[in-house]
């Protein structure tokens, strides 16, 4: 598989969010808008790009007995520099995000793609399935942020000024009149129904393409003879 083909893979055919259901803690939690969904998303793919970096070029070399826990080391120390340099460019993003953010050492798509696939294969595969894989989780986030928000404030982008710096959140872009929200998106339950109707969306989806369509040379159907 092509490089190309390391990312596609990891956006489409095994995205993390919505195909191997990974990460679903941090996916459901922060997902109430559009700007925690993103800063979250850009975290995580940062990660996750790095750690694979590095699984690849030290992971052949380690003895297997050791290899997840200097893997789990590896993704603990790029999680806390992530963590670090957005407290100090981002604070208010970094207040939003709270303990989500050092919880990314515990994600298990971090550190299942550096042993499952990383550690196996050469630094260009791995980089790219890493951004594939974090490209994927960042698109559902940012789609289930927008739905969450859009239903329950009805707006879009609200917070999106602390991704530039700014210590405050803007107010977005209102689209729906103030008062008329429903307030089940932004709960637990709500974002459980939101990333199940998005999964049967994607799975009618599949299902239709792989239904074979009908040729115009097709015999039809022989018609039962009346007695």
């Amino acid at each position: 598989m092509s490089v190309v083909g390391v990312v596609h893979n990891g956006v489409f055919e095994q995205n993390p969010g919505v195909v191997q259901l990974l990460g679903l803690c941090p996916l459901l939690a922060v997902s109430t808008s559009v700007s925690g969904a993103l800063g979250l998303g850009l975290a995580t793919l940062a990660v996750l790009v790095s750690s694979n970096g590095l699984a690849a070029v030290v992971g052949p070399r380690l003895p297997r007995e050791i290899r997840l826990a200097v893997f789990v080391i590896v993704i603990g120390a790029l999680v806390t520099a992530v963590e670090l340099a957005m407290a100090g460019w981002w604070p208010g993003l970094h207040a939003t995000l709270g303990i989500f953010l050092p919880l990314i050492v515990t994600n298990c798509l971090v550190l299942a793609r550096a042993e499952a696939f990383a550690s196996r294969e050469p630094i260009g595969r791995a980089v790219a399935d890493g951004f594939g894989m974090g490209l994927g989780f960042l698109l559902v986030l940012v789609a289930l942020g927008a739905s969450r928000e859009l239903l329950a404030n009805g707006t879009l982008g609200a917070g999106l000024s602390l991704l530039a710096g700014g210590g405050t959140a803007s107010a977005g872009w209102r689209l729906v009149p103030e008062g008329h929200g429903l307030l089940l998106a932004l709960l637990p339950p709500g974002a459980f129904l939101l990333l199940g109707l998005m999964l049967a969306g994607l799975n009618a989806r599949a299902a239709r393409r792989r239904r074979p369509e009908p040729t115009a040379f097709a015999t039809p159907p022989v018609a039962e003879s009346r007695r």
